[in-house]
């Protein structure tokens, strides 16, 4: 009743196994792309606080003088 499932021939899994491993360069080829792109929005975020910051001490400065 039960079919036991069937090994693929060498050949079959050859291909398979070349397959597989042709997805996993792929597959960190883009999760390095996607580290890097991370790493850019990253720094433009710290970009972003330091100049908030920036300027948010600047008024306080201008204000205390006044």
């Amino acid at each position: 009743m039960n079919q036991q499932p069937r090994i693929p021939d060498a050949e079959t899994r050859k291909r398979h196994v070349d397959k597989m491993r042709e997805v996993c360069q792929q597959l960190d080829a883009l999760t390095l792309n996607l580290d890097e792109l991370i790493a850019i929005f990253e720094a433009d975020n710290r970009r972003q606080r330091r100049e908030r910051l920036a300027g948010k001490y600047r008024r306080v400065e201008s204000q205390v003088v006044e």
